[in-house]
């Protein structure tokens, strides 16, 4: 069953372009740490919600907001994820799915059934990153590269984003994202912020100027990169 841990009744940042709600669910795969929902993504905490309480949420913010953002922890851990979705489609709001790419299974069977509106996966790092930045030592990234493909020759609109603490991304890592998502419309490098709920303490923020340089180098493959989190 899928385990619900919060909702946001209002939110202008989360899905690009519309008012929406954003719904939280726990439990997770990955470790990252730079993570700032680390208390959710065990997946041992109760459930906040039933169902039946966001969908009745949701029927008060009717005529309020145009979509809903589904993120956590993972979304797409659970088999259930897509009752989920029709559910709240069959009110009339859009969905966009937050996901870290690991089940392009999943991610393709909402594809298919038109379940999502817009699709944002986030990028931890290079291939060969992707272990120390996911906190998944060995992890494999097949799954991942799948999941890219996917985006890129589908129909659904999709941005991909990296959060970017200073230690977890050089050079060589931006050189090769920038290859590994070559022929991608849209991509984001998100700003780090620390704070005291994230699990590693030592990372920190990556300067202005070497995020410009990171998308200089990343518009040679990606048609549009973008800082977020930045003035």
């Amino acid at each position: 069953m899928i385990n619900i841990q919060g909702l946001l009744k209002t939110t202008l940042l989360d899905f690009p372009g519309h008012v929406a709600s954003t719904v939280f669910l726990g439990g997770c795969n990955m470790r990252c740490p730079f993570c700032h929902n680390a208390d959710i993504i065990d997946g041992t905490l109760p459930c906040k919600y039933t169902l039946e309480e966001v969908l009745g949420f949701l029927d008060k913010r009717q005529g309020i907001i145009e979509g809903v953002c589904i993120t956590g922890g993972e979304p797409t851990i659970y088999s259930d994820l897509p009752d989920l979705i029709r559910a709240i489609k069959d009110k009339g709001f859009l969905v966009k799915l937050d996901t870290n790419g690991t089940n392009p299974g999943m991610i393709g069977t909402l594809m298919e059934e038109g379940l999502t509106d817009y699709i944002a996966m986030d990028i931890k790092s290079s291939i060969p990153g992707y272990g120390r930045a996911s906190g998944i030592s060995g992890i494999d990234t097949s799954a991942i590269r799948e999941s890219i493909s996917l985006l890129i020759n589908g129909n659904c609109e999709y941005e991909f984003r990296s959060t970017v603490a200073d230690e977890l991304f050089d050079d060589t890592d931006i050189k090769q994202i920038g290859e590994m998502l070559a022929g991608a419309t849209r991509y984001f490098l998100q700003g780090y912020v620390e704070s005291d709920f994230v699990p590693d303490k030592t990372l920190h923020a990556a300067d202005k100027e070497k995020l410009l340089r990171y998308r200089q180098e990343l518009l040679k493959t990606i048609r549009s990169v973008e800082l977020r989190g930045y003035d």
